[in-house]
């Protein structure tokens, strides 16, 4: 199964219309202690939340496995004026992570869980997160930010062209044009999701691009059991990042996790 890695340059400038990414740090820190926290990012990529957290007063270390990513991290930390005891960006699988000390927290943000689609790869990350966590009951925990499945989406069997959208990326001087193919095999509980990109070059020939990933998705109650048996007791579970209670309307599944 093919994990998500995303096309680096296009990363920010597709995700930017993304309204609901303008509010899931802000909700993320109205739920930390005022005294600066340490906190573990898994899965970083272009340090969206990582940047911000830091600037926010807490001492952050963000992982990914995409080299490419982490280098557009680190020009954006550095053009903000942060340090890297204040935001250090480590490159390594997040499968396979063990950076020997604990953070108060560990987050994994924008659906970035059900990229890992098999029941050992979320039990490896689980255990990566438990494992990195300061053993100090009330005072931190795991923040997982998910989708709550479309029962009406999950019905067919395939989408092709949805969510189309153009955005532009500036330092390649390049509007893009994007849509999505999604492929559905409840069977295997998976999504396989095709972003189509095409563009027009300087000599007004088109041009096209795509990058293909799975996804699984995950019902709240089996969230639930996977957390448990990974050492975790979920404290609050929200639908969305007003604070709200999940319910079946709910977008999100955003669980705030302690140590069991």
């Amino acid at each position: 199964m093919k994990r998500y890695r995303a096309i680096a340059d296009y990363y920010d400038a597709e995700n930017d219309r993304l309204a609901w990414l303008q509010h899931d740090v802000p909700f993320f820190l109205r739920q930390l202690p005022k005294r600066a926290q340490d906190v573990l990012e898994l899965a970083t990529g272009t340090a969206r939340a990582a940047i911000p957290i830091a600037q926010a007063g807490h001492r952050v270390v963000g992982v990914d496995y995409a080299q490419e990513m982490l280098e557009i991290a680190r020009r954006k930390r550095d053009a903000v004026g942060l340090r890297d005891r204040e935001l250090s960006l480590v490159h390594a699988d997040v499968l396979e992570l063990d950076l020997h000390r604990k953070f108060d927290w560990v987050t994994i943000f924008f659906n970035t869980f059900l990229s890992f689609t098999t029941l050992r790869q979320q039990d490896a990350v689980l255990q990566v997160a438990r494992r990195h966590l300061k053993p100090h009951g009330r005072q931190g925990g795991l923040w997982l930010d998910i989708f709550q499945p479309n029962l009406a989406l999950m019905a067919s069997d395939e989408s092709r062209g949805i969510d189309p959208a153009i955005f532009y990326v500036p330092h390649l001087n390049r509007a893009v044009f994007m849509s999505v193919d999604v492929k559905r095999d409840p069977s295997k509980q998976l999504q396989q999701i095709t972003f189509n990109y095409r563009w027009f070059d300087d000599r007004g020939r088109e041009r096209k691009q795509k990058t293909r990933f799975d996804l699984t998705f995950i019902f709240p109650r089996e969230l639930q059991i996977l957390l448990e048996r990974n050492g975790f007791r979920i404290e609050k579970m929200f639908g969305d990042h007003d604070g709200g209670e999940l319910n079946a309307d709910s977008a999100r599944i955003i669980a705030r996790c302690r140590l069991a």
